[in-house]
């Protein structure tokens, strides 16, 4: 008998028919969707959106390490290692902040603080995710890339979190260096050393920790309180911390600067345009906090944010053209 004959059209959509119509059993259900909700709190211990700093900051580097070439192998095992990386440091960080993040609201739903993931499971999974990156870099890159990012956990959880956060407003200044670190292993995959151009670029991303972080713990400075982090808007006046913020702001953006002998055109008139709105941004923030007016300094965090990735695109754009360096000329 044909396949194609009526009847066994009709059978087969009656089977068909029986599949699709079977009621799925309340416990299949349950399951998949206490196995859906475990593998999303094991994603959220990472921290996701904080690992966009790691492509924003890495692949540039990379692309300015090798100017006029991309090599997408290198770029992305780099990235799956550095990810790997930066993950375990953000889920080893929870596992130590895990009683401090119960008492702000904006940290409440995370995974250890709302006990979706037990604290021995999360310190495995962290630990895991350490030895994956070393390996990736390791094996894929060179042994620097892989070192910088055992340091760079290392002093994140060790120096940062366990020491410098609950003691002193200075943790996200020197506590911000682990989130410089993708400048030197981005540059450190690629030649396996490192020179002055990673450098530069790790102070950018150090001076603009500060003013990114103030900004964000301004208008959540009452959750910082109740969990006894120092935060500089939980000690200080606002007019104090606007002014730091004005200080770290200038000096990022003449970071920015010092690169330009090492780029074109097309990154120099990037870097001075958007440090140029930067500033004025912070400097309106100041401004406005010395006259009493009412502030919105989530509105900084955030264009900080944005002026970080202007300025990093603009070096990868640079990089990638490859045009003759502004040092050539001289």
């Amino acid at each position: 008998m044909s396949g194609d004959s009526p009847a066994a059209s009709h059978s087969t959509d009656t089977a068909s028919q029986q599949v699709t119509t079977e009621p799925v059993a309340p416990a299949d259900l349950a399951w998949a969707g206490r196995v859906r909700a475990t593998v999303l709190a094991y994603i959220a211990l990472t921290k996701p959106r904080v690992i966009e700093l790691l492509l924003v900051a890495t692949i540039p580097v990379m692309l300015q390490a090798d100017r006029g070439h991309v090599d997408i192998a290198v770029i992305a095992f780099t990235l799956i290692g550095g990810w790997l990386g930066a993950g375990s440091a953000n889920t080893l960080n929870m596992v130590v902040d895990a009683d401090i993040d119960k008492k702000m609201k904006r940290t409440a739903r995370r995974p250890l603080a709302r006990r979706a993931v037990a604290t021995r499971n999360a310190l495995i999974f962290g630990l895991v995710l350490w030895a994956a990156s070393f390996a990736v870099l390791f094996f894929a890159a060179n042994l620097l890339s892989a070192l910088l990012v055992s340091a760079t956990i290392v002093f994140y959880v060790g120096v940062y979190t366990m020491i410098l956060k609950r003691r002193t407003w200075q943790n996200v200044v020197w506590g911000g260096a682990a989130g410089c670190m993708p400048t030197l292993v981005g540059w450190a995959a690629v030649t396996g050393s490192l020179s002055w151009q990673p450098i530069v670029l790790f102070l950018v991303i150090f001076f603009w920790t500060p003013p990114h972080t103030w900004a964000l713990a301004m208008r959540y400075k009452e959750d910082y309180a109740a969990a006894g982090v120092p935060m500089l808007p939980v000690i200080a006046t606002e007019e104090r911390v606007t002014r730091q913020m004005l200080v770290y702001t200038w000096l990022t953006v003449l970071c920015t600067l010092v690169l330009i002998p090492a780029t074109s055109w097309i990154y120099t008139v990037i870097a001075v345009v958007a440090g140029a709105w930067f500033v004025e941004r912070v400097t309106k923030l100041y401004r406005d906090t010395r006259r009493g007016v009412e502030v919105k300094p989530l509105k900084v965090f955030l264009q900080s944010n944005e002026y970080l990735a202007i300025v990093f695109c603009g070096l990868a754009i640079d990089a990638v053209v490859g045009m003759q360096t502004i040092s050539s000329y001289f």
